[in-house]
């Protein structure tokens, strides 16, 4: 028996643009809520949010039964990072702050088993090989793992073509929150300077042949993504529509506490 086909992965192959939802509140009993709410995939954050190998595992275990695709990014994607988070079950991995080519490949490296990588082998201990009983797993698990590398300052913009030509990166995902700071205009993701270089780095992402992605609640904007091309965006996060939906509700009744001190701009 082989690992289990990434059909997200598989998706961005065949340029089927796949909407998901930002987990941040590390909790797999709103990771089971969400996940029957047909998102194509769920991103559970470890860079920005209390999330643990143990609340990664229950949240992946939450989303089990259904059919959105988890995916997680790492405080820091180094090897031994990655080497716990993928015996975990994932296989999508969203690697953050990524600069330059050497890292990205660093990155790749660290995702697959060798001779084509440096990811330890411990499948009798691993959710991923169903603890040894998917009996191919660690020859087939490579072709599997999806790699999505994140680019969120201008130094990676400049060099974004570099990172596009690294062999085993499936997709580059835009962070607009950091690249707005990067740039000069911070708490502003959506400065006409930002959504111009967010617009052509998605262009150069699909020339390249790779799948673009980014990260907007505002609706139109993320329309506006889709429509340029990106082949994953998040368009939301529970921690963002709980804040919503909790302060309409307040200032329907308490319009007294009505006021923007909830309302900056965000991505999330």
């Amino acid at each position: 028996m082989s690992a289990p086909k990434n059909m997200f992965k598989q998706a961005l192959i065949n340029k089927d643009p796949q909407i998901g939802l930002w987990l941040g509140l590390a909790n797999n009993y709103t990771a089971e809520l969400i996940g029957s709410a047909g998102f194509d995939w769920l991103l559970i954050d470890g860079e920005h949010a209390p999330n643990t190998l143990q609340t990664m595992l229950g949240q992946l275990q939450a989303l089990a039964p259904f059919a959105t695709h988890p995916i997680v990014r790492p405080a820091w994607a180094d090897d031994v990072a990655l080497k716990q988070i993928l015996d975990l079950g994932v296989q999508t991995i969203l690697a953050p702050m990524v600069d330059n080519a050497e890292q990205a490949q660093q990155i790749v490296r660290g995702t697959r088993y060798p001779p084509h990588g440096v990811r330890g082998v411990g499948s009798a201990l691993a959710r991923a090989s169903q603890f040894n009983r998917t009996a191919d797993y660690l020859t087939t698990a490579n072709e599997e793992i999806c790699v999505l590398v994140q680019i969120e300052s201008a130094k990676a913009v400049k060099e974004l073509d570099n990172i596009l030509a690294v062999d085993g990166v499936d997709g580059v995902f835009i962070g607009p929150a950091d690249l707005s700071a990067s740039l000069g205009y911070i708490g502003q993701p959506n400065h006409p300077e930002v959504v111009k270089v967010i617009e052509a780095s998605i262009a150069k992402i699909v020339a390249a042949g790779k799948a673009p992605g980014v990260l907007m609640a505002d609706k139109k904007q993320a329309r506006r993504y889709l429509d340029c091309g990106a082949l994953f965006v998040a368009v939301g996060s529970d921690t963002g529509l709980l804040m919503t939906a909790t302060k309409n509700l307040v200032s329907e009744f308490k319009p007294e506490l009505n006021n923007d001190s909830q309302g900056n701009a965000s991505v999330y």
